[in-house]
């Protein structure tokens, strides 16, 4: 792309903004149409095409079903569509919802059948939400959420999984095949590199079935041992066969701590009670290896964060994190949770 051309399609894409009357966020705007308009420009084949075409669609109507219920705790539940009604599995799932839902969580599954049925069976249809891929052997969303608002249904899995992942903010593993597997590993993989903010991971077994053992075995055996990730990173997820243990890890892991966001160089951390002198200091000696330069220190909140009205209310501790061992992030929020009365 030439200079001229650039200047063109930025100078078009800001009138198409301003046109429409954005407000909020109006740079990412303006760059989402720059790159749309340079996109269209390139004469990308057709296959191309259609395929941003429909993410972008998909991604739309996600981000328009799941708008209402943006403060709304949830959590996503992952396992095979093949689990029939009168597998232990199948009871597992519905018990685990159910008591998540008594717990104010709503319940986020791939709306097919199996697993995912039996967890919104739990949750009920008002606390259930359904994002479902379009599959050849799959005839559409289960009756649970079949004609829901809280429903959408789309062609990719990549974009599902987004879905799926982005607006959830813990997760349930249970047994399942290729797509269970792919779903649990991206987590963890989001999770281990820091391109997903931290999050409890539970990989919930049946009583006397040890499917997740069996791959946290491999893991230990061939990933951990050949070096190929960090032993702390098992520590990115639990493995439990009760669902006592599941919804206990799930709801604990927001005891006190809420949640991340990055201000500058700055990890802030916004808790409900923050450390005292003597549990900053603990802190510190425990995960100044987290730190990149100075200390964790307590924080107000940020003008950025004033500015966006983000959780001002909340207290806060703060680090030039390294970036590495995000493992241990997830050991420094368990340390804060521990900071209740």
């Amino acid at each position: 792309m030439t200079e001229d051309v650039a200047d063109k399609e930025r100078s078009q894409a800001h009138s198409i903004v301003k046109d429409l009357g954005v407000s909020e966020n109006v740079r990412l705007a303006e760059e989402l149409v720059f790159e749309t308009l340079g996109l269209i420009g390139d004469n990308p084949d057709t296959l191309d095409l259609k395929i941003s075409t429909a993410a972008i669609t998909e991604m739309r109507d996600a981000y328009a079903m799941f708008a209402p219920y943006k403060h709304e705790r949830k959590v996503a539940i992952f396992g095979s569509a093949r689990t029939r009604p009168d597998d232990p599995l199948y009871d597992q799932a519905r018990r685990l919802a159910a008591s998540l839902a008594d717990r104010g969580w709503m319940t986020v599954t791939g709306a097919g059948p199996g697993i995912m049925q039996a967890g919104m069976e739990g949750a009920g249809r008002e606390r259930s939400i359904g994002v479902s891929i379009r599959l050849p052997f799959e005839t559409g969303a289960n009756s649970i959420i079949a004609g829901d608002e809280k429903h959408v249904s789309m062609k990719y899995f990549f974009t599902r999984k987004l879905m799926l992942i982005k607006e959830s903010q813990g997760f349930v593993c249970l047994p399942g095949g290729f797509g269970t597997l792919d779903e649990m590993f991206e987590l963890l993989t989001l999770t281990q590199t820091g391109k997903g903010v931290p999050v409890p991971i539970v990989l919930l077994d049946e009583p006397n079935d040890p499917f997740w053992e069996s791959v946290d075995t491999f893991v230990s055996e061939q990933l951990v041992a050949r070096g190929l990730v960090s032993s702390d990173d098992v520590s990115l997820y639990t493995i439990t066969n009760s669902c006592e243990v599941a919804v206990e890890t799930i709801d604990s892991f927001y005891s006190n701590y809420n949640s991340i966001r990055f201000v500058g160089n700055k990890l802030v951390i916004r808790l409900r009670r923050g450390p005292n002198d003597a549990q900053l200091e603990a802190l510190n000696e425990q995960f100044g290896q987290l730190v990149a330069s100075g200390s964790i220190e307590r924080a107000k909140p940020s003008k950025v964060e004033r500015r966006d009205d983000d959780l001002v209310s909340l207290d806060r501790i703060s680090f030039t994190f390294s970036k590495r061992g995000y493992s241990e992030l997830i050991r420094l929020i368990g340390v804060l949770n521990t900071y209740v009365d």
